[in-house]
């Protein structure tokens, strides 16, 4: 039955789909959808808000509209079905694929063992995606912070041994992704997750030259002291 009350609305211009009014919302009534957030049903938001504050870029806000009423019950037959299509945690897109795990690389293996055959990989979170990784992420905190285009880890054969080993790891496309987005969350992270270190890797291309004038940018604008390394890697694999 619909009803004249208070209900979230979500600004799509000004999401960044970062996530974090995803896991503010004690009723699972957002989820992100195509680098999006929305309110799964009319049913599931109480409109009471819990969420504004956790969005960076101000694009929730209360509004009082004709809805379906809150049901508490189906909240709760919402949550447990959401628990038990996600055991690793809160889905910061809606996706099961991506929600966030933390994980140990093999530690018997040597840096450069990484890239033998066998090895293991250096990764040691789950989603590497900027798009999908929210600002606040655990992994995040007082990291050294490996910047890549996504082409450089199929380009650089040594990509896990030589760079990615010891580092938290974001990838994305500065010619695909929209570039102010992916500025605003750097500058999101470098302000408050206490980053030791930034290497940006980026190819020989000209459209990803843009890489690591975002990330500067970024750091300008944070006002954060975080030293950086440029790594380009040409088309054939080998490093500039």
């Amino acid at each position: 039955m619909k009803t004249l009350r208070k209900i979230i609305e979500i600004d799509e211009a000004k999401c960044d789909g970062c996530g974090q009014c995803v896991t503010a919302c004690a009723e699972g009534a957002l989820r992100i959808v195509d680098g999006k957030a929305k309110v799964v049903a009319d049913t599931f938001c109480d409109g009471l808000g819990a969420c504004i504050g956790e969005c960076p870029r101000g694009a929730l806000k209360i509004v009082e509209r004709e809805a379906d009423e809150f049901d508490e019950k189906a909240v709760e037959q919402h949550l447990k079905g959401s628990k038990a299509a996600a055991p690793h945690g809160p889905l910061p897109c809606g996706c099961p694929g991506s929600a966030m795990q933390s994980f140990k690389a093999p530690a018997a293996a040597a840096p450069k063992a990484v890239a033998c055959a066998g090895a293991g990989s250096a990764l040691t979170h789950w989603p590497v995606q900027i798009r999908l990784v929210p600002a606040n992420a655990p992994f995040l905190k007082g990291a050294d912070l490996l910047i890549a285009a996504d082409c450089t880890a199929f380009s650089y054969a040594g990509f896990h041994a030589d760079l990615l080993a010891g580092k938290a790891l974001l990838v994305g496309c500065p010619k695909l992704d929209d570039a102010q987005q992916i500025q605003d969350k750097f500058v999101d992270i470098f302000k408050n997750a206490g980053i030791r270190s930034v290497t940006v890797v980026a190819m020989e291309v000209p459209c990803c030259s843009r890489l690591p004038m975002i990330v500067k940018k970024a750091l300008e604008i944070s006002g954060a002291d975080i030293p950086v390394k440029e790594i380009i890697v040409e088309i054939q694999g080998a490093l500039k």
